[in-house]
């Protein structure tokens, strides 16, 4: 016979069941990172496209100025995207490979 009142077993199964729940994540994106982080990159023409598409920076952060003073900020956004992490990596591959295995300069895309 269990010896603990009934509202504490409730407690003790509640916690337990919601630690459960929060220990299973469901990432719908990660076989779509998985397949990003997978790839190599093994053409020339290839690893120029991917330099090219794939900004340096975040393209979309700015000041805006007004008669010379800056009036607002705008911060990058570009950290919101869920797939930003995998396409900087692929991007350094793609830098990578023209740089060790081309031997082209790479400063034009830098």
């Amino acid at each position: 016979m269990n010896s603990l009142p009934s509202n504490i077993q409730r407690l003790r199964f509640s916690t337990s069941r919601r630690l459960k729940l929060e220990s299973i994540k469901v990432d719908p994106l990660q076989p779509l990172r998985n397949w990003l982080d997978r790839q190599q990159i093994t053409e020339a023409q290839t690893a120029h496209r991917l330099a090219k598409l794939i900004p340096a920076q975040c393209p979309f952060e700015r000041d805006i100025a007004l008669f010379g003073r800056k009036i607002l900020h705008i911060p990058p956004l570009c950290q919101l995207n869920p797939l930003y992490e995998e396409l900087v990596v692929l991007r350094f591959k793609a830098l990578c490979y023209l740089a060790d295995e081309c031997g082209e300069d790479i400063s034009a895309y830098i």
